[in-house]
């Protein structure tokens, strides 16, 4: 399991590290300027758009927030919960 976080991290890190990744020329210059050069395509083409982005990345960042605080601290503490099982086994 170890090797294969590694590896994924690895190739995470060569694809972002390629020049492929980033963005063409002619979509750079299509975009805006706070996305140009990173991403493909025309980009956002109205207002509306942006208030899209900023609402699914309010939802993705309170997601994110919410599984690393039930993570961490579960907050169950029931003897007979499946957790107790899991994390307390011999």
């Amino acid at each position: 399991m170890k090797n294969q976080v590694k590896y994924l991290g690895l190739l995470l890190f060569i694809l972002l590290v390629h020049g492929n990744s980033w963005a063409c020329e002619v979509c750079q210059k299509q975009q805006p300027k706070i996305t140009q050069g990173i991403t493909h395509g025309a980009g956002p083409q109205s207002n509306w758009d942006w208030v899209i982005i900023a609402v699914i990345s309010a939802i993705t960042l309170l997601t994110l927030m919410y599984s690393i605080k039930y993570l961490v601290k579960p907050s169950e503490d029931s003897a007979d919960h499946i957790k107790q099982s899991i994390l307390y086994s011999k």
